[in-house]
């Protein structure tokens, strides 16, 4: 099987597939429409989805990894015949991968049958040209009905929005902080909101992590498109918690219309809180979360029955909770990343060492840890069982250099293979050199005839 990394890359590009179809209550209309949708976007057979739908039933997010040997593939599609298909798409946005078959064989440029069509649907895709992103950029955009989903955790949103200065930089300069926050659609109740000094996906993926220990998981995520939401690590963790990824059109803010109401509720917050002129993080965090239980989660919000207050509305839902199990919750979590190991079968990572092993001098591994906690990484190859790396310990003395493996020691010889096959080549030459015909030497006939 092809390496650890790229089998859960296959499965969670499978299970955003597939999220649609898993939504809770959907009858069986409805599926039908979705499921006939999917396979037109995606170009699979609906035997496929159906098989798909039942290796996640039975197995989770395991079962949506490819099975068997994989062979490495060369490239699928030749690049002139991608950019031709590109072409053909863009003249023509409503073209079908079938049609841009059909015109690349009918030219001459694909030989008949060459071309896959859920190849060239995968490709487009990477490349931003599948028939959904081409009716997105051309959707002129229409005012949004208002929506809201019936039961918690159907649906969460989530946002970043710029907070005060604080005096947390080197030597009390005051540095710009961020609150990021995520909102149950259904009873506008807060899951976590918390103040970061920094920018980075870092946020994000810690206060996924707390909403989602707290709360449980929800059926979906929608986001908008910043680059601290579009990572792979969020499309792995979702995957793996079986949660449904959605992000919000380019240019069209009105789908976030629930979570941009509670930024403009938070303004309130700030204008309070810049008369306490806070010094610290922490003091700032403690004092949002007094604000935010006593002038929000507990107050009437016109948007819900009965006037009913966010946290009563969402302690009140009888949708139960879905709690991952804890291994599964801290595996969703882990990140992974590619290190090259040195000469010394070590690898370098966050400005530390760790010992992999001489064996993999050269090689590329997969690196496998949790952000909280680089103790130990988990390390992966393959054609090798995962193993765990420690960090380095450079102690005073040198320690005895490891045995290299048997594959990499010098292979004794008697002769050298380069000399003597130079020496074949050189007989070789010299006898075609010889038997050569000289013409000068042969003379000429009477009539002048050679």
């Amino acid at each position: 099987m092809r390496d650890q990394k790229k089998a859960e890359e296959i499965a969670a590009a499978r299970m955003q597939l597939l999220a649609p179809l898993l939504t809770s209550g959907l009858d069986p209309a409805k599926a039908r429409q979705i499921k006939t949708q999917v396979c037109e976007q995606s170009g699979l057979s609906e035997r496929t989805i159906r098989r798909y739908l039942a290796q996640y039933r039975k197995e989770g997010f395991e079962g949506l990894k490819p099975k068997g040997k994989m062979r490495e593939k060369q490239e699928a599609i030749p690049g002139h015949l991608l950019d031709q298909a590109i072409l053909l798409r863009r003249e023509v946005p409503s073209r079908s991968v079938a049609q841009i078959i059909q015109i690349l064989e009918w030219e001459g440029l694909a030989a008949p049958g060459m071309l896959k069509r859920s190849t060239l649907q995968e490709k487009l895709a990477q490349r931003g040209y599948s028939s959904r992103h081409m009716r997105m950029y051309s959707d002129s955009g229409v005012a949004a009905r208002r929506f809201q989903h019936k039961y918690r955790n159907q649906l969460w949103h989530s946002d970043i929005k710029y907070g005060p200065y604080l005096p947390i930089g080197p030597g009390g300069e005051k540095k710009q902080v961020y609150l990021v926050v995520f909102l149950d659609d259904a009873t506008r109740f807060v899951l976590f909101g918390g103040f970061y000094p920094t920018l980075d996906q870092r946020i994000i993926e810690h206060s996924f992590r707390q909403a989602v220990q707290m709360y449980g998981t929800p059926e979906a995520v929608y986001f908008d498109n910043g680059k601290q939401y579009r990572t792979k690590w969020m499309t792995r963790t979702c995957s793996k918690l079986g949660v449904r990824l959605l992000f919000a059109r380019p240019y069209s803010p009105e789908g976030a219309g629930k979570i941009e109401r509670f930024n403009r509720v938070v303004d309130g917050f700030l204008d309070e809180v810049a008369l306490e002129a806070p010094k610290t993080l922490e003091e700032l965090n403690d004092q949002f979360q007094v604000w935010l239980s006593e002038c929000y989660q507990h107050k009437s919000h016109s948007a819900l029955p009965e006037g009913a207050s966010p946290e009563a509305a969402y302690r009140s839902d009888r949708m139960p909770l879905r709690f991952a199990d804890p291994e599964t919750l801290a595996n969703a979590f882990l990140h992974c990343e590619t290190r090259k190991v040195d000469k010394s079968g070590c690898i370098s990572f966050m400005g530390k060492k760790y010992e992999v092993g001489l064996t993999f001098i050269g090689s590329k591994v997969d690196v496998v840890y949790d952000p909280a906690d680089i103790t130990e990484l988990t390390v992966e190859y393959e054609g090798h069982p995962p193993w765990t790396a420690r960090e380095l310990v450079i102690g005073e003395r040198a320690g005895k250099r490891p045995a290299m493996p048997e594959h990499i020691n010098k292979q004794p010889t008697e002769n050298s293979r380069l000399l003597n096959a130079a020496e074949i080549q050189y007989e070789s030459r010299q006898s075609e050199q010889m038997t050569a015909v000289s013409y000068r030497s042969v003379k000429k006939g009477d009539k002048g005839h050679v």
